[in-house]
């Protein structure tokens, strides 16, 4: 975790490129953690995408954290790592 990217990109379903600004990340439990951002038009929206990757994986693999107990405990770290935010 020590060669922190400033973003990464993720190809859609539809072929499509999204950059995400990493903002923070961490390591939770022994899983990688990434605090991003996207701009969506005008408006900025911050997800928490959680390492799925396996020692195989030639490239990290990056899923969308949905599971509302492992959003909550994720959400609270990041929000004592950066004192300037609130993740909801």
């Amino acid at each position: 975790m020590d060669n922190r990217p400033d973003e990464i990109t993720f190809i859609t379903d539809d072929n499509e490129e999204v950059v995400f600004q990493v903002i923070e990340q961490t390591r939770l439990g022994g899983v990688d953690y990434l605090l991003v951002s996207i701009t969506d038009g005008d408006e900025d929206e911050a997800l928490i995408l959680k390492d799925i990757s396996k020692d195989t994986d030639e490239e990290a693999i990056y899923s969308i954290v949905d599971d509302d107990r492992e959003l909550a405990m994720a959400s609270e770290i990041f929000s004592e790592l950066i004192d300037d935010i609130e993740l909801y």
